[in-house]
């Protein structure tokens, strides 16, 4: 699929930090830069077949809140739910006309997000690296 839309892809950062077991759970927000740093938005473009390289928007929750944006990355803190600020952050990109992808496991999250007009896509895309 090729976009003609700007397009930002949405990371549930609990959902992706999880879908590995390398002891995350001792340390949420250090397993969260370590994900925000491995994200490379010129290679989600690739692996997603974007006209552009992305937006990327990692919204955290719990424990890993107040990890800081990087020049790639914008960090966005849950002060609830992480899904529902993930949802909330899907409405207004599709309400501007834009593209949005989700990048969760969560079946409950996909079937909002794709309810909002959002693409989803496995926690592999950014895991991969």
């Amino acid at each position: 699929m090729t976009d003609s839309v700007r397009t930002t892809v949405v990371v549930d950062a609990a959902n992706c930090v999880g879908s590995v077991p390398d002891g995350w759970w001792r340390d949420r927000a250090g397993a969260t830069r370590r994900l925000r740093d491995s994200i490379a938005p010129d290679d989600l473009r690739v692996a997603l077949h974007l006209d552009a390289t992305p937006l990327v928007v990692l919204v955290v929750e719990g424990r890993a809140r107040g990890v800081e944006s990087s020049d790639t990355v914008r960090v966005v803190d849950a002060p609830g739910s992480g899904d529902d600020r993930i949802v909330d952050v899907v409405e207004q990109i599709t309400a501007c006309g834009e593209g949005a992808v989700v990048v969760t496991a969560d079946r409950g999250l996909q079937s909002r997000a794709v309810a909002l007009g959002a693409r989803t896509v496995g926690p592999r895309v950014v895991r991969s690296r």
